[in-house]
């Protein structure tokens, strides 16, 4: 970037309908935003709300590889409308809270080495060992739910631990059932991501760690220690923690964007990217609070969510790390 010239910061959202972009500069003024709807822009998914409901009526998933070809529709939008990639200071997102892809064995090595001649989905379409990503709509792990709890003592102790107690969307519960019903797969997954650190890895041409916010709401995380909890990762899959990666505060930088994106989309070396995080996380940190104020959104889900200075435990809503400051927690109903 040359000097003088104004600066770019570029916010990803991958919700449960659509990619959508926005770009702000120095004065916070919006100066680009674009978006690709999974059911309209690419129909041969055949998804209806950017997803698959199962014949069992609880099982939703969404095609893993529907997203990574959004993306690349997304920048290909942006480029062809003469977006200036090469003004972008920093990047992050959010991401669709409690979805999670399964990356295959050898998927780390496609993701440094990208050929920036071929769009993103031609090269990674084979690197999915669960190909439908399991998301937040998904009811379909009661069972496990019930099997976490008991094995870390109760509901109440789980929620002692990880800020909620088992629930059926939440990241921990799926990776059991996967683990027990589809053991092949689950042992030929090298990463795991949320939806978030998934997006975020499309950027920096790597696997991106989970943030300490989103990966609150996997029952996998002591929210005190701010690691993952042994108890809650034995109890769900083996050799989870190097499945998981290490999980980082919701501010970190995690690196530069990848030379696939400088080579094909002209963005700059320098251009940094913030770990990503919950579509909730965000809201939070997008309307800028302050301890004790109490917030409301109406989406997808309703949510009521306020800003704690301390962990408190309740078998009803969810305490996640706050992706503001990871030394307080937030709260969610």
């Amino acid at each position: 970037m040359d000097a003088g010239e104004d600066r770019l910061f570029l916010g990803f959202d991958f919700s449960t309908q659509q990619i959508k972009a926005e770009a702000i500069n120095d004065s916070l003024q919006l100066v680009n935003e674009t978006a690709v709807k999974f059911d309209s822009d690419l129909p041969e998914f055949k998804t209806h709300g950017g997803v698959h409901i199962h014949n069992d009526n609880v099982t939703v998933t969404a095609p893993s590889i529907m997203w990574v070809k959004a993306f690349d529709l997304l920048l290909d939008k942006m480029k062809k409308d003469g977006f200036p990639f090469h003004k972008v200071a920093c990047i992050s997102g959010a991401g669709q809270q409690h979805g999670s892809a399964y990356w295959k064995k050898g998927t780390n090595q496609i993701l440094r080495n990208l050929d920036d001649k071929k769009p993103l989905h031609e090269q990674l379409q084979n690197c999915f060992s669960i190909p439908d990503s399991p998301i937040w709509m998904d009811a379909s792990t009661t069972k496990n739910c019930r099997e976490l709890e008991e094995k870390v003592g109760g509901p109440l102790k789980l929620a002692e631990i990880t800020g909620s107690r088992a629930f059926e969307r939440f990241t921990g519960p799926q990776i059991m059932k996967i683990s027990q019903t589809r053991p092949s797969e689950y042992n030929d997954t090298e990463r795991i991501s949320l939806v978030s650190s998934f997006a975020a890895s499309l950027l920096i041409g790597d696997y991106a760690p989970i943030d300490l916010s989103d990966g609150s709401g996997m029952n996998l995380l002591d929210i005190r220690t701010k690691k993952w909890s042994p108890e809650c990762l034995q109890a769900c899959g083996s050799n989870l923690s190097e499945k998981l990666g290490e999980p980082v505060p919701s501010k970190q930088v995690i690196g530069n964007v990848s030379q696939f994106l400088i080579g094909r989309y002209n963005f700059s070396p320098n251009c940094k990217v913030v770990a990503f995080t919950g579509d909730n996380p965000a809201s939070l940190a997008g309307v800028a609070p302050k301890l004790g104020d109490t917030i409301i959104s109406l989406g997808s889900s309703d949510t009521v969510f306020s800003w704690l200075p301390s962990q408190t435990v309740e078998l009803d809503g969810n305490v996640f790390v706050n992706p503001i400051d990871s030394n307080t927690y937030m709260s969610l109903v």
